[in-house]
């Protein structure tokens, strides 16, 4: 990736009172959210070139983080910056009308999480490089939100969320689990050498599936570089834990369809997911480009809608505010080994990581975004009351 770039013009033809025009509606959110152009404040907005603002109000999301990574603005506190502009309503400004038409156009034209699509988010992210996620992450590389109710470390809630997983799928020594979307192997190792399962991990990320199959060697563990619509056979358990967020909305049906037939009739699956609070077609233009491309969150409309005719909700919890602390976590663990990756990876990239983990945080505290833990079971399938696990 190339380095932070020099400023550089946008749309100098345009007259001035245009820019101030749109500037203005940038300065109204800005105001609305309390934060100040050059304050003193952690999450006031330190600006260092003047065509910022104009960039932000023709580019929207794409303008504010694109020119956060070419150094144009600064802000101490980037996680505060974004809880404030998304719990004052700065998300309904975040696209454009354009945007929003060519988006909802975009998803009734095409699969973008199609078989040939579903590989370039492995490629673009979780193939960055196994050092990257080692450095960021806890020892068990869990890339997912951390149970914090009891916890004090990162480790903690990590480790505090693969248990209540297990307990919530009820695992007994003997049973087979099935992890669609198994990163770096953590869980099923985990579940191994607690609950003596056996288990299959699938992950389409090269990167991924090298070091679980390395963690897994000595386990009853069997990891495939394999797209979930191509598994076959028959699990005791099933679960996916943030993979959801790749399938999209063409695919929601496919998903439950694939699930229901490899799960057992007695069995238990666990669904944990980020989702969004309304159903809606849009993304966000700059996570999209630079982080998970292809990538769609569902709301609890959609998931329910299309789990109804294979499955019986038993159990949803909500933890999103935990996202926010481990995301936070995640923050500091990067930016405490970055001498560590600084020869590999170039310093926008730093911007850009910087970024994408405090604005996630933002909108995790400002419960603009959600996470779930969904456990189903086959519709009629099971004789005894499901109990839970919290």
């Amino acid at each position: 990736m190339a380095g932070v770039q020099r400023p550089q013009s946008i749309h100098q033809s345009a007259a001035p009172h245009v820019y101030r025009g749109l500037t203005g509606r940038v300065r109204d959110v800005l105001e609305a959210a309390d934060v100040r152009i050059n304050g003193s404040r952690p999450w006031d907005m330190q600006i260092h070139h003047p065509r910022t603002l104009t960039r932000i109000a023709l580019q929207r999301s794409l303008g504010l983080g694109e020119s956060y990574m070419d150094g144009w603005w600064d802000c101490d506190a980037l996680d505060e910056f974004f809880h404030r502009l998304l719990t004052h309503g700065a998300n309904r400004v975040s696209h454009s009308p354009l945007q929003n038409g060519l988006q909802w156009l975009g998803h009734w034209l095409f699969n973008r999480q199609n078989l040939h699509r579903s590989t370039k988010v492995a490629r673009q992210h979780y193939d960055l490089g196994n050092d990257l996620f080692e450095a960021m992450l806890d020892p068990s590389m869990s890339y997912s939100c951390g149970y914090w109710r009891d916890a004090e470390t990162l480790a903690q809630a990590q480790e505090a969320k693969l248990e209540l997983i297990c307990r919530k799928l009820n695992l007994k020594p003997g049973m087979t689990l099935l992890d669609i979307g198994c990163g770096w192997g953590g869980l099923l190792e985990y579940a191994c050498r607690h609950y003596k399962i056996s288990g299959v991990g699938v992950t389409l990320s090269q990167e991924q599936a090298s070091l679980a199959r390395e963690r897994c060697a000595s386990l009853p563990v069997d990891i495939r570089l394999e797209d979930y619509r191509q598994l076959e056979g028959r699990f005791d358990r099933v679960v996916s834990v943030g993979m959801f967020e790749h399938v999209g909305r063409r695919n929601y049906a496919t998903f439950m369809e694939t699930c229901a037939g490899l799960l057992h009739r007695r069995g238990l699956m666990l669904l944990h997911t980020i989702g969004t609070n309304t159903s809606t077609s849009r993304h966000d233009p700059w996570i999209d480009k630079y982080i998970f491309p292809n990538g769609e969150l569902p709301s609890c409309a959609q998931i329910a809608r299309h789990a109804e005719d294979w499955f019986v909700c038993e159990d949803l919890h909500n933890f999103g505010p935990d996202y926010a602390r481990t995301l936070r976590a995640w923050d500091r663990n990067f930016v405490a080994h970055w001498s560590q990756l600084a020869d590999r990876y170039d310093q926008r990239f730093h911007r850009m990581w910087r970024y994408y983990l405090n604005a996630c945080a933002g909108a995790f505290q400002a419960r603009d975004i959600q996470l779930w833990q969904w456990v189903f079971s086959h519709a009629g399938g099971r004789e005894e009351v499901y109990t839970g696990a919290r």
